[in-house]
């Protein structure tokens, strides 16, 4: 089995790659994440039409997760159990989605940014991290061989080989010593980074930013993760970041990581 994560940054202006690299990798379940797009604007005919069934959360044209299976979707669940909100009414964003995919509980989460170390959108990004944190610690206190998979865009980089440079980061987010400590947490709840092995750095990255021609000078960082559960952790047997699906014509700014089980 095949598990996949992937920032698609638009899922309308990027279907035809996400058909395409699904038909290439040959994966089974695909955690996506910044749809930008409502439930009703989802184009789901042309990945149901590649063998895929869908579930998918969006608001509006901001956030937006999605799971895509071909080995059954069931128990479909928006939102982890305490999750935060932000913004007028304090309405939880759509930055979450769980469903289980040939027995594995697959979560698809779009971390919040955070925008500055002194934005109140950082402290709602650490206090979402902390509430993660303690859902993923209910789940494995509930069942011990829970399978379960925290895939998605984490906008943490855990520590400086994640990161091309990290003095260009040392007064904004994604590096700073709360975040990486609330990532951390996560990890120490159960959850392991089940790609690092697979894909030893420095210079292994995950998203490289459209500006400053990032991506051919290989200025990038590791956003994005798998994080198992010890019972599905102990069935990994590779794991992969596809850079190459970063080049070209109209690509998103991340890469897909993929692992595979056993």
């Amino acid at each position: 089995m095949r598990i996949a994560t992937w920032n698609v940054n638009s899922v309308r202006a990027r279907v035809d790659r996400v058909v395409a690299w699904l038909e290439r990798s040959d994966v089974d379940v695909l955690a996506v994440q910044e749809t930008k797009c409502r439930d009703d604007q989802f184009p789901e005919e042309p990945l149901r039409a590649a063998g895929y069934e869908v579930a998918h959360h969006g608001l509006n044209q901001w956030n937006g997760v999605a799971v895509l299976s071909r080995v059954g979707l069931e128990d479909v669940r928006v939102g982890f159990p305490g999750q935060p909100g932000w913004g007028e009414g304090d309405e939880a964003e759509a930055r979450a989605l769980g469903a289980r995919c040939g027995g594995v509980d697959v979560w698809s989460l779009y971390v919040p940014n955070g925008r500055a170390l002194d934005d109140p959108h950082y402290a709602y990004k650490l206090e979402w991290l902390a509430r993660l944190r303690d859902a993923g610690a209910a789940w494995l206190a509930d069942d011990a061989d829970a399978q379960v998979a925290l895939c998605g865009d984490w906008n943490v980089a855990p520590t400086d080989e994640d990161v091309w440079d990290p003095a260009v980061f040392a007064t904004s987010t994604h590096t700073s010593a709360p975040e990486r400590e609330a990532f951390r947490a996560v990890v120490d709840a159960g959850y392991a980074d089940v790609v690092r092995p697979h894909t030893p750095g420095p210079g292994t990255y995950t998203y490289w930013d459209y500006t400053q021609l990032r991506f051919p000078r290989r200025e990038g960082m590791r956003i994005d993760f798998a994080l198992c559960a010890p019972a599905l952790a102990a069935r990994v047997t590779g794991a992969s970041i596809d850079r190459q699906e970063r080049k070209g014509k109209g690509a998103s700014d991340h890469a897909p990581v993929v692992v595979e089980l056993g």
